[in-house]
C-alpha cells in the first residue's frame, strides 16, 4: 500500500515539471485505463465527470476531481480535494498527496486508498474493498521536501558562518571611554 503512496508522489514530482501533452502521454501508459480518450490529466485545474458519464484513469495535481459519474480506472491527486456522489464508484485506487477524500452513500472504491497528509469523510454506507492508508495530518507534506529541507539548512549554516568570519562584530568599548 505504501509503494502505490510512493509511486504516486514520485510520478507527480517527475511529471510536474513537464508540458500538459507529457503528462497526458503519462497518464495513458497506464494499465488499467479503459481508453486513451477516457484518461483525463490536468496542472491546476479541476476534473469534472458528469452524470452518465465513464473516465479512465484520472491524474490531476493542484485541482479537485468531483465526481458525478463512474471511473473505470485509477485516480491520482497532489494537493487536491476528490468528491464522489451518490452511488458512484472508483473501480481502480486512490492515491492522494494532501487533500480530502468525500465519499457519500453507496458510494465506492474498487481497489486501495492511500492518503496521506489529508482527511477522509466517508459516508456510513460508502464503501472501499481494498486495503485503506490514511495518515492524517498536515505534518506529512513535509516529509517528500525533508531531504531538500535539510540541504537548505546545511546551505544556509555555511552562509551563515562564512559571513560571520569575514565581516566580524564591531568592537564595542565597555567602561567610560575618552
Amino acid at each position: 500500500m505504501s509503494r502505490l503512496l510512493l509511486a504516486a508522489i514520485l510520478a507527480f514530482v517527475g511529471v510536474s515539471h513537464v508540458s500538459a501533452p507529457g503528462l497526458h502521454a503519462f497518464a495513458t501508459i497506464s494499465q488499467n485505463h479503459v481508453s486513451q480518450n477516457q484518461d483525463r490529466v490536468t496542472l491546476g485545474s479541476d476534473v469534472t465527470v458528469a452524470e452518465g458519464e465513464t473516465a479512465g484513469d484520472i491524474a490531476c495535481a493542484f485541482c479537485s476531481v468531483h465526481l458525478h459519474g463512474d471511473v473505470r480506472g485509477d485516480v491520482a491527486v497532489l494537493f487536491g480535494n476528490v468528491t464522489v456522489d451518490q452511488d458512484r464508484s472508483i473501480s481502480g485506487d486512490v492515491a492522494m498527496l494532501g487533500g480530502k477524500l468525500s465519499l457519500a452513500d453507496s458510494a465506492s472504491i474498487g481497489g486501495d486508498l492511500a492518503l496521506a497528509g489529508g482527511d477522509v469523510d466517508l459516508s456510513p454506507e460508502a464503501t472501499i474493498r481494498g486495503d485503506r492508508m490514511v495518515l492524517p495530518g498536515r505534518l506529512w507534506l513535509l516529509v517528500p521536501f525533508a531531504p531538500l529541507l535539510i540541504l537548505i539548512g546545511i546551505v544556509w549554516l555555511i552562509v551563515y558562518y562564512v559571513r560571520r568570519s569575514r565581516y566580524p562584530a564591531p568592537y564595542t568599548r565597555t567602561g567610560r571611554g575618552f
